[in-house]
């Protein structure tokens, strides 16, 4: 018994003779209505006295005609007949051409190449899209009201058969056997993975003549337009498969026309507990799969537009220095100004009008560090970008091809997934983030202004070291410290680089911070978070080097808050 079909494989032969069959089979049928039901992938071309149903999902593919149907409020209306049925030589297209009853010309546009399969109703010349099936993502994108894109056409030899033994061989005889299947597809016209086999085969009578000579032979015969095709049902490993012609080396039984062996296609499948309608997978499925693989491509074109729009930060760095150094030759409130440079030559240096020279130069230093961070970011972000893209389109082509069930789909989707109802594990949340000196001190670092207040006034003692970088934004740092007396300078030096590290200056090439210990810091009355009153200050020179994050071993406190007190 045969194995009914997975989905129909269409190639160039196919869409011609199906096209010729057509032309006959609906020559002065009256037209009622299109039916592009977008969800199970299904065509419907409504007659007065038929119903051609093309089921266009690629698990199916088969065309059948049924009894005649009434259009629904959602079909498109269409009083007119089919004046011709077309398809483009070489290629996997069936073009209807509908006269309707005003002067407009319309065309059905059945697109069959590998398992992207569509229905698009296009209007006028040059066509403008008016209905599509299903609207996919990727470089042919088709929306209503667009101009239709026509597929390139392949541009293989021998549209006519107009191709010599002579020619074929010499393309064909050199290439290993393994490859040489690949070769024909690539050469000549109407060839495919579906007849490959039977073109290259072995000849009937063994000494009679080689099998390429054998195989061009078949191939004249079945691309010459005159031939008579001889309808079969193909017996292949994935089930049936209607064909034009038997193909030599592949079981057959004959079929009374090709629009009956579809009808058998879809009968066996019926039988098989498969329905010959109906998404075979959930449209909002696919949908979703090409969601993912749309926001992936988009972030793998933002990734390669920041990486390529990056600034030197040298070039950055050096107009930093340069505005420093000419500090006395910039105008107040000027936009832009014209300074000497290092070298001699002048240089043109955009400004912040305001915004005094000091802070331009800062803010030139900080778009140098962005732009160091990004460029050690943004490859690995690409990276892994451009394999989430890999993997989306991927899943993407094995759900069409068929593969992918759908619990995996669902599962890659997050749809459908049920949620543990574990509860998670909390842990304490704290003000501040905590390093150890490489004397083994604790260092405090606040989260924000609100965080401030609250590591200061509430996760300190007197006798702790309080820290802040001088005049700009940034987080209050508390150096624990049992005492007497003031803490070891390289303890006292690595909290106040934290403290540089953690505010805006963070950029600079050398920043000045605070310090006193915690019992002279207080909070003024109505003061906003953050704010606070500080005496008995001293003040340290530090160069906000990150390495120190990494060599001060950053850690987040899980433990709880050990040696807490209240002021």
């Amino acid at each position: 018994m045969s194995t009914p079909p997975a989905s129909i494989r269409w190639d160039a032969l196919l869409a011609r003779h199906t096209a010729l069959e057509l032309a006959r089979a609906l020559a002065g049928a009256r037209l009622r209505g299109l039916r592009l039901d977008g969800d199970a992938r299904d065509l419907a071309l409504l007659f007065e006295d038929r119903t051609l149903v093309w089921a266009l999902h690629p698990r199916r593919g088969w065309l059948r005609v049924v009894g005649p149907a009434e259009p629904n409020e959602g079909d498109f209306k269409l009083r007119g007949q089919v004046s011709a049925v077309e398809a483009p030589a070489d290629e996997r297209i069936v073009r209807f051409t509908l006269s309707p009853a005003a002067d407009r010309p319309l065309a059905l546009v059945v697109e069959l190449m590998g398992n992207q399969w569509n229905a698009l109703l296009v209007e006028g010349e040059p066509a403008v899209i008016r209905h599509v099936l299903w609207r996919r993502d990727g470089a042919r994108v088709q929306r209503v009201g667009e101009a239709y894109q026509s597929l390139r056409p392949q541009a293989r030899t021998g549209l006519s058969g107009d191709v010599s033994e002579q020619e074929w061989m010499t393309a064909l005889e050199s290439v290993p056997e393994s490859e040489r299947a690949a070769a024909l597809v690539r050469a000549f016209a109407w060839t495919s993975p579906l007849n490959a086999a039977a073109l290259l085969g072995a000849p009937s009578e063994p000494g009679a003549a080689t099998g390429l000579e054998v195989g061009h032979e078949r191939w004249k015969r079945m691309v010459d337009a005159r031939a008579a095709p001889e309808p079969v049902l193909l017996d292949l490993d994935t089930g049936l498969q209607p064909y034009p012609f038997p193909l030599a080396g592949t079981a057959h039984r004959p079929a009374r026309s090709l629009l009956a062996a579809f009808e058998a296609c879809a009968d066996a499948a019926s039988e098989s507990g498969a329905p010959p309608t109906g998404p075979a997978l959930d449209p909002s499925l696919l949908a979703g799969l090409e969601g993912s693989l749309r926001r992936a491509k988009g972030r793998v074109g933002r990734l390669e537009a920041e990486l390529a729009e990056l600034e030197d930060p040298t070039r950055l760095r050096a107009l930093g220095d340069l505005i420093l150094a000419r500090y006395a030759d910039i105008p107040h409130g000027a936009s832009r100004a014209s300074l000497t440079g290092f070298d001699g030559t002048i240089i043109e240096v955009d400004l912040d009008p305001a915004e005094p020279p000091h802070a331009n130069a800062a803010q030139y230093y900080q778009r140098a560090t962005k732009a160091e961070r990004a460029a050690e970011r943004l490859p690995r972000l690409l990276e892994q970008a451009e394999a989430t893209r890999a993997r989306a389109e991927a899943l993407l082509a094995r759900a069409l091809a068929g593969s992918a069930d759908e619990a995996e789909l669902r599962h890659a989707l997050g749809v459908g997934v049920p949620r543990s109802d574990a509860p998670r594990e909390t842990r304490p949340s704290l003000p501040y983030k905590v390093f150890r000196s490489s004397g083994g001190l604790e260092i405090r670092v606040g989260r924000g202004a609100k965080h401030n207040d609250d590591l200061t006034f509430h996760h300190s003692s007197p006798g702790d070291v309080w820290l802040h970088a001088r005049h700009v934004g940034g987080a209050h740092v508390i150096l624990r410290w049992p005492g007497p007396g003031n803490p070891p300078a390289r303890d006292l030096a690595e909290a106040a680089t934290l403290a540089a590290l953690h505010s805006k200056a963070r950029t600079f090439g050398s920043v000045p911070v605070d310090w006193t210990f915690r019992k002279y810091v207080r909070k003024p009355r109505k003061s906003p978070p953050g704010r606070v009153a500080v005496e008995r200050i001293e003040t340290l020179f530090v160069r906000p080097e990150e390495s120190l994050l990494r060599t001060l071993s950053a850690h987040e406190d899980s433990t709880g808050d050990q040696g807490r007190s209240s002021t």
